[in-house]
């Protein structure tokens, strides 16, 4: 008995200690009505010079909750809402049990207006004293306010992705309705969103959109709010394909999927002023380009990294690059490593890589071109030639480190031609090529500049953190071969701009129909990124250096209406040299030109110091020949040159221990000489001479002339 009141006693003093903590730590903690209102949740968005855009989050609360919209958030969050006074102790001793197994917190029991409490009163750590005071007012909310007031306000205060705040902003985002007009698979829908409006969103990932949503069909028709007529017909219907909010602007979603990843916890009483990078007149001139299909584009600061406008209808999804990628994937990294110059001769020829065989879309040349042509024409069999002796392990490498990671299982020598299973965002793909524009440092665009709440105070500041993938050298030399993609070749419609512009055009053909086509193009300021194509994967009458680039085009007269942008710095180690474009040509070796060499016998490229050529070609200052080839015919000897016709000759005969000079002047094809006496035997010598300098002579085999034979009498016949 005594420990029994021993025990008594110390659960009472316990229990009494408790109580005082409860009321030290809620004590000042009361219901704030402001709060719950959603007039009172404002973000304001300005644009780069500080002008204010948008202001979301005011329009008016909707006050008349249908029905089964009611009942899709009841069945999914909280079946027991009209039941309880606001804590579900079942729910709450479950979900301890099984935490408790699990040695976890994953399991949760909040009710809606758990829900609402701490989405307007608190944040969403994990405390007992943020549980504490979320008890407290969360009976102060059930004792001031009805079941269905509770579930307006909540439905009210909730974020629904894509910018949309409030049940009402969602109803007309996702379907262009008011929230009297949703039927049961829209309400389910929206019901669906709650629990992560990223993962869930069907613009971004349907499939995962579409089971869950089907999930809250499925417990309302279990706790009877459908009919089993009802539920059928709500399950097959399908998700939305794209926005119905007629007013929807790219540039500012995207503005709020990044808020919402800066400031996940932000309440319902949060005023943020956003100030992004945003420019109103070039987006309006990506707004006013009329495309027959879905389109994706955006113009990104190469130095700030952001991104200035943004137009798209599909969102930001992820498609296959085509051939966009060669420079990222193959030609930079290639050069990175030493394996390849723009000078590097490659065969085009089709090739059997272990039976991959790829071809170019006109079929394999079966000739030998630069590296620097092969890129600017876009030429397939190159690339893989040139990833296969890169090796794809390690060119994957360098994608990585520009956030293009790609799945081990596409690794294949595919990818030098965009060949994978999921792709890249445009984005993506343009802070991708502003890792070249910007000298080969990496760093993630954003909307977002900084954001400060009402007083000021500064919450947030983009700072970027560049990391280098490529050398300065390795960045400018595959900027200036996409320099002439420009000049002459896929992209030559940006040719007509009075400013040096890199580009890169890609079309994804998949049974001679194109379903991609993209022009990414940049200068020492910008990035320019256009893709088009069909949210459903149907073909486009498009290439990447057609309509994509014509866009582009009309993106840079307006981007660069009143200046001029900045050229690309060319590095102290890049060096410009004279190459013997003879030797190249005829034999695909790089050599440095002679320094006696006219100027119509030279190449010019540019060469990383540490790469630049060392063998010199020598053939204008020691001119040198193959053996000309020597025949008789008729009584007279015929020599016919067989090299250079660059040089001058000097053609020498020796007879009887006389030497005589029987031709000296320019390059002919055959040189006679008819004044040999029958019988006699001659040794000719052959001499090159460029500008003076006389080359290696090159002495021919001794040759008799003999006799003339007498014609015979019927010679006429």
């Amino acid at each position: 008995m005594k420990i029994l009141l021993i025990l008594i006693a110390i659960v009472l003093i316990l229990l009494l200690a408790f109580l005082f903590y409860y009321l030290g730590v809620t004590k000042g903690e009361s219901l704030d009505k402001s709060k719950l209102e959603l007039n009172t949740s404002c973000v304001f968005i300005y644009d780069g010079t500080g002008e204010a855009v948008e202001t979301a989050g005011k329009k008016p609360a909707v006050t008349a909750i249908p029905k089964t919209l009611a009942n899709a958030f009841v069945a999914v969050e909280d079946k027991n809402f009209y039941r309880h006074n606001g804590f579900d102790y079942k729910r709450i001793v479950k979900a301890a049990l099984k935490n408790i197994a699990s040695f976890s917190f994953r399991e949760g029991a909040s009710t809606i207006s758990q829900q609402l409490i701490k989405n307007t009163h608190l944040s969403s750590e994990k405390t007992i004293k943020r549980k504490l005071k979320e008890y407290k007012l969360t009976r102060a909310l059930e004792k001031n306010y009805s079941k269905q007031q509770i579930l307006e306000l909540y439905l009210n205060s909730i974020y629904f992705g894509h910018s949309a705040f409030g049940i009402g902003n969602a109803a007309q985002f996702y379907f262009g309705k008011q929230v009297e007009e949703l039927d049961s698979a829209e309400c389910a829908m929206l019901a669906a969103l709650v629990k992560s409006p990223n993962r869930y969103s069907p613009f971004r990932n349907a499939e995962k959109c579409l089971t869950r949503r089907n999930l809250v069909l499925r417990l309302m028709r279990e706790q009877n709010f459908l009919t089993e007529e009802e539920y059928a017909q709500a399950v097959e219907k399908p998700l939305p394909a794209s926005s119905s909010s007629a007013d929807a602007n790219a540039y500012i979603a995207r503005v709020y999927e990044e808020l919402i990843q800066l400031f996940p916890d932000a309440k319902a009483d949060s005023k943020l002023h956003v100030y992004t990078f945003y420019d109103r007149s070039l987006q309006a001139e990506l707004e006013a380009i009329d495309c027959g299909s879905d389109v994706c584009m955006l113009v990104r600061d190469v130095k700030t990294h952001g991104i200035k406008s943004f137009r798209s209808t599909v969102g930001a999804p992820k498609r296959l690059p085509a051939s966009t990628i060669k420079p990222l994937l193959v030609y930079a990294p290639a050069m990175e490593e030493g394996l390849i110059c723009p000078l590097t001769p490659v065969l085009d020829e089709r090739t059997d890589f272990g039976g991959y065989c790829p071809d170019d879309s006109n079929g394999a040349s079966g000739t030998y071109m630069s590296v620097r042509r092969a890129l600017a024409k876009s030429v397939n069999i190159p690339a893989v030639k040139i990833l296969n002796e890169l090796g794809v392990d390690h060119a994957c490498t360098y994608m990585e480190k520009m956030g293009l990671k790609i799945d081990r299982e596409d690794f294949s020598l595919a990818l030098a031609l965009g060949g994978m299973r999921e792709g890249f965002s445009l984005p993506a793909l343009a802070d991708g090529y502003a890792t070249l524009a910007g000298g080969g440092e990496y760093s993630p665009s954003q909307t977002i500049s900084y954001v400060t709440n009402e007083k000021g105070k500064v919450l947030y500041r983009f700072t970027p953190n560049p990391k280098r993938v490529f050398s300065e050298e390795v960045s400018y030399l595959t900027s200036d071969m996409l320099k002439t993609a420009v000049k002459e070749g896929t992209a030559k419609t940006l040719s007509s701009l009075p400013y040096p512009v890199s580009a890169k055009t890609g079309t994804n053909e998949v049974n001679g129909k194109n379903l991609d086509a993209y022009s990414i193009s940049y200068t020492g300021n910008d990035v320019v990124a256009v893709w088009l194509g069909n949210r459903d994967n149907s073909p486009v009458n498009a290439t990447g250096g057609g309509l994509p680039t014509n866009y582009a085009l009309r993106i840079y007269r307006a981007l660069y209406k009143n200046r001029t942008p900045e050229e690309l710095e060319r590095p102290e180690g890049i060096l410009e040299a004279e190459y013997d474009l003879e030797e190249y040509e005829r034999n695909h070796r790089i050599l440095l030109a002679d320094g006696l060499a006219p100027v119509y016998t030279k190449g010019f490229e540019l060469f990383a110091k540490q790469a630049m050529p060392t063998e010199i070609s020598n053939r204008f200052t020691h001119p040198t020949i193959e053996k000309p080839t020597l025949s008789v015919k008729n009584g007279a000897v015929y020599i016919e040159l067989c090299q250079t016709k660059y040089y001058d000759y000097i053609i020498k005969r020796e007879n009887r221990g006389e030497t005589t000079t029987i031709y000296q002047g320019k390059y002919q094809k055959t040189v006679c000489d008819n004044s040999v006496r029958s019988g006699e035997s001659y040794r000719y010598t052959v001499i090159p001479v460029f500008n003076g300098c006389e080359g290696e002579s090159v002495v021919l085999p001794s040759v008799t002339v003999k006799k003339q034979e007498e014609l015979p009498n019927d010679w006429w016949q």
